[in-house]
């Protein structure tokens, strides 16, 4: 059996892990709740971006700190909203048939992402995806803490929880493909035996022309 793993911000999706957050932070109950949550995103901005340029795992966690004090009951309701109005819009021509085409060749196909599992479930469904690995918020007393269930996924952890997937499914990873656009998802892309850029950032597009990987463009622009 095998299964064919994408991540999604930049890969399926235009998006990335800041635009879901800004959705649930500007639709929060009230508009001082919401300034709130902007006054608080903002400050630790320049601290995000530093940790988006050396350990993604960190720019997750820093980033999902924003989320502490919603409570699930909003969350759950608003995650709907952030499938058809920030992830739909943004999927790339050519995304939705991609990942047709892994299910008529017999595959499960399964989103591997650093955004919520809260909106990843319900955009997997809509995508044809028949799993999700994704973070999941810490919760107590049905509000979000402003921590990430461990492990998060990120970076090189991806690799050690799609290989988890993988057996604990009875996948055989030297049949498995995976996706993704960015340099930071070497790990991952290198446990199958299939694996493919998509959309590649420039240090993703130099390795896999030197590993002869699939090049795949799904975001308008042609290959040099």
């Amino acid at each position: 059996m095998a299964a064919c793993y994408f991540d999604v911000d930049g890969t399926l999706v235009r998006t990335n892990l800041v635009h879901p957050t800004a959705y649930y932070m500007l639709n929060q109950p009230s508009p001082l709740q919401a300034a709130r949550k902007w006054a608080r995103a903002l400050l630790g901005s320049p601290r995000m971006a530093l940790a988006e340029l050396q350990d993604r795992r960190l720019f997750n966690e820093l980033l999902f700190s924003v989320y502490q004090g919603m409570s699930e009951d909003r969350l759950v309701t608003l995650a709907p909203e952030v499938v058809d109005e920030v992830l739909k819009p943004a999927l790339y021509d050519g995304a939705k048939e991609l990942v047709g085409k892994c299910r008529d060749a017999g595959h499960d196909v399964v989103l591997v992402s650093g955004a919520l599992d809260l909106h990843m479930r319900p955009f997997a469904e809509w995508l044809g995806a028949t799993d999700v690995i994704a973070n999941k918020l810490e919760l107590k007393d049905r509000y979000a803490t402003g921590k990430l269930v461990r492990p998060v996924v990120a970076g090189p952890e991806k690799a050690v929880l799609l290989r988890e997937h993988a057996r604990a499914r009875g996948y055989d990873l030297n049949e498995c493909f995976a996706y993704s656009d960015s340099y930071s998802d070497v790990p991952m892309l290198s446990v199958v035996g299939h694996p493919a850029a998509v959309n590649p950032d420039p240090k993703l597009d130099r390795l896999a022309r030197v590993y002869s990987w699939p090049i795949l463009r799904l975001d308008g622009k042609s290959r040099s």
